[in-house]
């Protein structure tokens, strides 16, 4: 058990940042629809976007354990990763899920829906992004 833990400590730190960053995202996006009424799609770009800065930093701190110094090069390519996952994805995963399960369900139990299933699309996109290209110490800085 230490050993299968020791070999997935990454990923389950991967988790631990994601589930925060999960709910500063969903917290943000319904208080934003519910709260002050705004439409869900531009209120999903504002919740991202405040997640998005928790993210980097948990993520290079925490979860890659990355001590590299270019952190504007490691923003910037983190950012369109994460960006494209965010604002190009969950977007259409919304939209498109949207059409599939509005007329069964109340309100906030479809957005919750649609936004759960955009939140896994864009967690498995980000994680093998992320080592490959932005955390990744052989990557030259």
């Amino acid at each position: 058990m230490k050993k299968l833990l020791k070999k997935h400590a990454e990923k389950l730190r991967f988790g631990i940042v994601g589930v925060a960053n999960t709910a500063i995202d969903f917290g943000t996006l319904f208080i934003l629809v519910k709260a002050f009424e705004l439409p869900a799609i531009g209120s999903n770009y504002i919740s991202t976007s405040v997640a998005l800065l928790f993210s980097f930093f948990a993520n290079k701190k925490f979860t890659f354990k990355n001590a590299g110094k270019n952190h504007a090069r490691q923003f910037v390519v983190f950012l369109v990763i994460t960006l494209f996952g965010l604002w190009i994805m969950q977007p259409l995963i919304i939209f498109a899920t949207s059409f599939a399960i509005s007329g069964i369900l109340n309100s906030s139990l479809a957005l919750l829906l649609e936004k759960a299933f955009a939140s896994i699309a864009s967690l498995i996109w980000n994680y093998l992004m992320y080592r490959k290209f932005v955390f990744n110490e052989q990557l030259p800085h």
